[in-house]
């Protein structure tokens, strides 16, 4: 489980999180939506504990998570494929788990690439096979597929919903088709506070 319970968060006189309560149970998938610049980042980076609230507390049971952020967080010395063995194993025996990953999302031609010898999408596209890979209880998405055009990004959205299986989600984004197409109830999120 992960829960947030009354969580604030101040930038400099903002209020970017007034309170917040989530509470996010195994298997359950949930899409944040609001305004670009409300928070919504802010309160993923508090559930993953990379931001320190200023009031309130948060936790999580999970035992594996896997992010996917906005900006590619890629090992840059390391190839497409090494980037997601590193998740499995490290070691020869899980490359070809790493290879079917890469070739899921559409990925195969890059696996000798260093991610500044790919695309801004491909990047993403690599982030997201790494986090799928991992096998994680809980996946946390922020705005993951917005560097694609749109029919990749509906084959890589397809592409996620098939590949979680159990897994609970927790996704930013702007667009309802893709909370729709991942089954997630949907939270609206606007100055610091759930609507």
């Amino acid at each position: 489980m992960l829960e947030l319970k009354d969580v604030t968060l101040h930038f400099e006189r903002k209020t970017v999180l007034d309170g917040c309560c989530l509470r996010l149970n195994a298997g359950e998938r949930i899409a944040l939506m609001g305004p670009s610049g409300c928070g919504k980042t802010s309160l993923l980076r508090a559930a993953l504990g990379l931001q320190i609230p200023d009031g309130g507390s948060a936790g999580c049971t999970f035992q594996s998570v896997a992010a996917v952020f906005q900006e590619p967080r890629l090992l840059p010395w390391r190839t497409a494929a090494e980037n997601v063995n590193l998740v499995l194993s490290d070691k020869a025996e899980t490359m070809p788990e790493a290879l079917h990953w890469l070739d899921t999302l559409e990925l195969s031609d890059a696996q000798a690439l260093y991610p500044s010898e790919m695309s801004g999408g491909m990047q993403q596209r690599l982030s997201i096979a790494r986090a799928l890979a991992s096998k994680p209880q809980l996946l946390v998405m922020d705005e993951p597929f917005k560097a694609m055009d749109d029919k990749l990004n509906e084959r890589v959205v397809r592409t996620v919903a098939a590949s979680i299986g159990g897994a609970a989600l927790l996704l930013v984004t702007h667009s309802e088709a893709e909370a729709r197409a991942l089954a997630c109830r949907v939270l609206r999120y606007e100055n610091g506070k759930f609507l």
